[in-house]
């Protein structure tokens, strides 16, 4: 046995079995390993940015991790913007990225490079296998790395000799995995006797509080405490539809934020983080809270949520089986046909009356996402999966990863036009692995938040140059012949008759499919 199938094997006994990939030269043995162990599922992406955003999307469905193999420094460098995205949202993932063999490394030939360096800013941990004998030690070191504090990115280096050299080392090591905790009992009775004061609280929840069991615990402690609860601005999965705790998100604008939170007297963070500005604004807060409001962490990232937030209804006194305020079904869906403008909102409420139990949506919608969680709070049961970094090119891979976590159920990606040309790539993976996945084309013919942006920001309204770098015009994007190219069936769509019909049509039917809304 070589090196690179004891690392195929160690992967495989830590529960990582699948891998996205985009494999060169260096990744050679470990590619003929890989066609060695049927058990381990292989998925291509045509760019690094879909085979690590398809690593991210994978892992917040499958709550654990699938592995990408990268090549060298440069193809995890193409990976990084979506590993930032994957670092924000919390979600495991092990980067195996190829080297040089150890003895060609000195003659520093084209495609050497740092490697730690470039993986270290979007990793929590990075390792570098010096010899075969240690590949099965290395690799279990990394599964157990990509699953600390709930999730986190692993980079594991593989140098091409350490791959084909052969090890008597071949017994695949168990990853030593950390179980979640609770906060001790003195950080229960603080959060506790804070909810009990009296004053105008809010519960930021992120993380796996945002699990449905987990939301229904904490909407009885709300309940029983008169506390607003809210989520995260950015959160890698929420739970939600009818029949289920209905949650709001952070607000993204700066002047509406700093208005909503004006009240709150104090913050329990669970699992979140405080709530700031995306992005620095002349004369505008960072802070969006009030400058009086106490902040107290009730759960860390690591922590078990569901557990934490039950033994707090615990200590509050709050009844397992008491009552809870949960989404009632739309009354969109009595609705027989809809009329009107083709719109944002209205694409919203028309996805929110097809889409079926169990879908997955994965929002790269930018500005025109901003209607979908008012007009879909009482859809059917559904997962909501987001950008979480801010680094796009997520929505199109984030969804081929939920489609291949998730082969049973129907996922639709809501999708800016000019962030979806990042990682286009996407649809060729979709179509070559039959995923189920439609995608809907939010097209404006622009980057329309910068747009905004540049106004938010004091700079004035777009000029010529100005419009040169925000619009995505002259020549105008045709989705329909770029899905084709990509081998996916789809539809250009420009009003909202003819939206509802083609959408209502794409539920019902398997495999990819791609919706350009001319809105």
């Amino acid at each position: 046995m070589n090196g690179a199938d004891v690392l195929c094997d160690t992967l495989l006994a830590g529960d990582v079995d699948v891998c996205f990939a985009n494999p060169g030269t260096s990744e050679m043995h470990f590619v003929a390993a890989l066609d060695r162990k049927p058990a381990m599922r292989c998925v291509l992406g045509l760019f690094e940015g879909v085979v690590t955003g398809a690593a991210d999307g994978y892992a917040r469905m499958a709550d654990k991790p699938a592995a990408t193999l990268l090549h060298l420094g440069p193809g995890l460098a193409n990976g990084l913007a979506n590993l930032h995205n994957a670092r924000r949202a919390g979600t495991p993932v092990v980067n195996i990225v190829g080297e040089h063999a150890t003895d060609h490394l000195p003659y520093d030939a084209p495609l050497t490079s740092d490697i730690e360096s470039l993986a270290r800013p979007m990793s929590a941990w990075v390792g570098r296998i010096g010899h075969s004998d240690e590949v099965g030690e290395r690799a279990a070191q990394a599964i157990a790395a990509s699953r600390v504090n709930g999730g986190s990115v692993a980079t594991l280096i593989l140098p091409a000799d350490a791959a084909w050299g052969e090890t008597m080392r071949t017994a695949p090591i168990a990853p030593d995995i950390v179980q979640a905790g609770i906060p001790d009992d003195t950080v229960i009775d603080h959060v506790a006797a804070r909810l009990r004061n009296g004053r105008r609280t809010l519960l930021l929840i992120s993380g796996k509080g945002l699990r449905a069991d987990a939301l229904a615990v904490a909407g009885r402690i709300a309940q029983a405490t008169g506390a607003r609860m809210l989520a995260q601005q950015s959160n890698a999965r929420i739970e939600r539809g009818a029949g289920r705790v209905p949650i709001e998100r952070v607000l993204y604008n700066i002047d509406a934020c700093v208005a909503d939170l004006a009240d709150i007297d104090q913050l329990v963070l669970v699992g979140a983080r405080e709530p700031v500005g995306f992005f620095a604004y002349p004369g505008k807060p960072s802070a969006m809270l009030p400058a009086r409001c106490e902040v107290t962490r009730f759960t860390e990232r690591g922590h078990d949520a569901l557990a934490s937030l039950q033994a707090l209804a615990d200590r509050l006194g709050v009844r397992r089986d008491a009552s809870v305020t949960l989404a009632a079904p739309s009354t969109l869906l009595k609705f027989d046909r809809p009329s009107g403008a083709l719109t944002p909102a209205s694409i919203a409420a028309a996805v929110g009356r097809h889409l079926p139990e169990g879908a997955i949506v994965c929002d790269e919608a930018i500005t025109s996402g901003h209607a979908f969680f008012k007009h879909t709070t009482g859809a059917a049961p559904h997962d909501f999966l987001a950008l979480t970094g801010g680094a796009i090119g997520s929505g199109l891979p984030m969804g081929t990863g939920a489609a291949v976590a998730c082969p049973d159920r129907k996922v639709v990606c809501l999708q800016a036009d000019g962030s979806g040309m990042f990682t286009l790539q996407s649809l060729w993976t979709q179509a070559r692995e039959r995923l189920d996945v439609v995608t809907i084309i939010f097209a404006n013919r622009g980057y329309a938040i910068l747009h905004n942006e540049l106004k938010q920001v004091g700079a004035g309204v777009a000029g010529h140059n100005a419009r040169r770098m925000l619009d995505v015009v002259d020549p105008t994007l045709d989705w329909v012949h770029l899905a084709a190219g990509m081998g996916v069936e789809a539809a250009c769509v420009n009003t909202l008759e003819a939206f509802d019909d083609v959408f209502a049509m794409a539920m019902r039917q398997r495999g990819p499919f791609l919706i350009e809304a001319s809105i």
